[in-house]
């Protein structure tokens, strides 16, 4: 069966184990619910005649039906493997990466443009992207005229390029043409995978599924590499326990019988750093002395509550956590081990507010080290702090429903009624309690929604009447303004104005935008003169971008002397490192609105759920762009 487009075999493949809803596969296909129910119909013509079909289950999705097991395995057996020539830029990269690391000899770009179909430019273009993956292992390519391109570096950066290249290509899909046809000797996966969980266990070692899998693609890449004739040159480590060393040549003794060939002790003694690197410790922070990861754990701590005023000094748990990841993130540092997180694109857009956070605090902490920590350790970091915060803070802010009761029935029964509320929705905060006279004579109401014993007209305000001994039914009109989240609307009626509003329709440099918003905020009392060095400072660290054109740039820790969200809308766009901005907001939070500011990230993530950039950077002014943001955050 032969899909029409790419997209469709996409989908396929998702649907194969799983049920998934019709939003999840927009998402993850970038796509609308609507392409995607034209997609399912197109599979379902396609395999009709195989016995199967994708059949929608209220609740829980698409879901792959077999009606003719017979017919459907057959159309399993015979599916082709995936094909051998790139189709996209993505591959193309991925293609020319293995072909140059696994070649002994130069290639040339139009030799490989005639095999794969495509111009030589097109190749050209592709090649920076090349460069750029392999200048983070210090591996440079070396032209040679009329002999093409051939790859050079250490044997130590050859191999970590080549694993995290499969690793990736791995979390894609397991059976990958690239790893299974062309990375690695046949069989050799399979063989590992049989062989290194048995010698782990034999010696009392864990690890996480993905560090087991990451060190069965360096032995397949070890052996390849061995049998070609390229060891590793000299080396010597002795990070680990005696049960890693133990475990280190036992799997070496399997390489060397895979490879056919003697290794080296350096073969060795670099396996010993990867499983170190990677093996999961047990939580007792007394058995960790390194000095190092104590001073990094404390370090952090302390940074987050100095800077960010969020004290988790106290917190055992947090503490021994940190402590055993951060050993062996210790040595991987020292190694110049890379370890990729899968997860790094969710941690930064879901959760914006602990990551600046980590990541202010070990960017300081680097200066005083030799030690450079990348955006993927600090990924796991975030994970260990958020917990922290949710253990401890209201981390997701919430604003409580404040409540105007009306009654003319007295004290005593007004208290009664605050006492039922309370104890079906603790969460009211009944502002008040005013007679049916009084509330005649109010103009304007603050409370969110007015409940009374009598019948009364409304004030912009929704009113729930209620006996004076509620009944079930009208307990339940009350909960449904009480659930509604309010928390949203009110951070955006409260932080976001007109005044710190403004279009940008002409070309503007990144810094000329940092210095004219800071200069208007300095002079309006909101932050001090330091302000946007500092923000200059954490845009250099790492983009603020978060996504989707919307731009997020803010100051190392909470510095500003009042709370303010300046929004900038550039419908040409503005250059932010190697993307482009239509979105900006500027954050300026106080300390003492610490917990609000966790609610004011969880607008933008809102935004970029909703996909709102585009509509935003249209907004003709402050009205339109509030009644759009409204709209977004109203829906969650």
């Amino acid at each position: 069966m032969r899909f029409p487009n790419q997209r469709l075999a996409q989908l396929f493949e998702m649907l194969q184990n799983e049920s998934l809803p019709q939003d999840e596969l927009a998402q993850r296909l970038s796509v609308s619910t609507r392409t995607v129910r034209a997609d399912i119909a197109a599979l379902n013509a396609l395999l009709a005649q195989h016995g199967a079909q994708f059949i929608l289950n209220r609740g829980s999705g698409y879901q792959l039906k077999i009606d003719d097991a017979a017919r459907y395995q057959t159309l399993q057996a015979e599916r082709p493997r995936g094909l051998r020539i790139p189709r996209s830029g993505p591959e193309r990269v991925h293609y020319l990466l293995l072909r140059f690391l696994t070649s002994a000899f130069s290639l040339k770009l139009e030799d490989l443009a005639d095999e794969w179909f495509v111009s030589r430019a097109t190749l050209q273009n592709d090649m920076a992207e090349v460069r750029e993956w392999f200048s983070r292992y210090r591996l440079s390519l070396e032209t040679r005229p009329r002999h093409g391109m051939k790859l050079f570096g250490s044997e130590m950066a050859l191999r970590a390029c080549l694993t995290d290249l499969l690793w990736e290509l791995a979390q894609l899909n397991a059976r990958h043409p690239l790893i299974i046809e062309e990375a690695v000797y046949a069989g050799v996966p399979e063989q590992l995978a049989v062989i290194l969980p048995e010698i782990f266990s034999r010696h009392h070692i864990r690890l996480t599924d993905e560090g087991e899998l990451f060190i069965r693609l360096y032995c397949a890449v070890a052996v390849r590499r061995i049998s070609e004739g390229f060891p590793l040159s000299e080396f010597s480590a002795d990070d680990g326990d005696e049960n890693v060393h133990d475990a280190a040549r036992d799997i070496a003794a399997a390489l060397q019988q895979l490879a056919g060939k003697p290794l080296a002790a350096a073969e060795e003694h670099w396996l010993r750093v990867h499983i170190a690197a990677r093996q999961r410790q047990d939580i007792t922070p007394s058995t960790i002395s390194a000095d190092d990861d104590e001073a990094l754990v404390n370090y952090i701590l302390s940074y987050i509550n100095n800077h960010y005023n969020y004290n988790l000094q106290n917190d055992p748990q947090l503490h021994a956590e940190l402590l055993t990841h951060i050993k062996t993130m210790i040595t991987r540092l020292r190694y110049q081990i890379m370890i990729l997180n899968p997860l790094l694109d969710n941690i930064k857009q879901h959760y914006p507010m602990a990551w600046d956070m980590t990541l202010a605090a070990v960017s300081s902490w680097s200066k005083h080290t030799p030690y450079t920590i990348s955006e993927n350790e600090v990924g796991f970091l975030v994970l260990h702090v958020g917990v922290g915060l949710e253990r401890h803070y209201n981390i997701g802010y919430q604003r409580r429903p404040r409540v105007l009761l009306v009654c003319d029935a007295g004290n005593a029964m007004a208290r009664m009624i605050e006492a039922v509320l309370q104890r079906k929705y603790p969460q009211i905060e009944v502002t008040r309690t005013v007679t049916l006279r009084d509330y005649e004579q109010c103009d304007a109401l603050s409370e969110d929604f007015v409940i009374s014993t009598a019948r009364i007209s409304e004030k912009a305000k929704p009113v729930v009447t209620i006996a004076p001994f509620p009944t079930e039914y009208q307990l339940e009109q009350i909960g449904k303004l009480v659930l509604v989240d309010r928390t949203r609307p009110w951070i955006l009626e409260k932080y976001f104005d007109a005044a710190h509003f403004t279009i940008i329709d002409r070309p503007l440099d990144r810094q000329t935008l940092f210095t004219t918003l800071c200069d208007q905020l300095v002079e309006e009392g909101f932050v001090g003169t330091d302000f946007v060095d500092s923000v200059a400072e954490r845009e250099a660290i790492v983009s603020t971008m978060l996504g989707e054109g919307i731009a997020l740039p803010h100051s190392l820790g909470l510095q500003a002397k009042k709370t303010v969200v300046y929004t900038v809308l550039a419908p040409q766009g503005i250059p932010w490192g190697e993307e482009t901005a239509h979105v900006i907001f500027l954050l300026a939070i106080s300390k003492s609105e610490y917990e609000e500011a966790m609610a004011i990230y969880d607008i933008f993530v809102t935004f970029l759920r909703e996909r709102a950039a585009a509509r935003l950077s249209a907004a003709k002014d402050f009205t339109s762009f509030k009644a759009i943001a409204l709209e977004c955050v109203s829906r969650f």
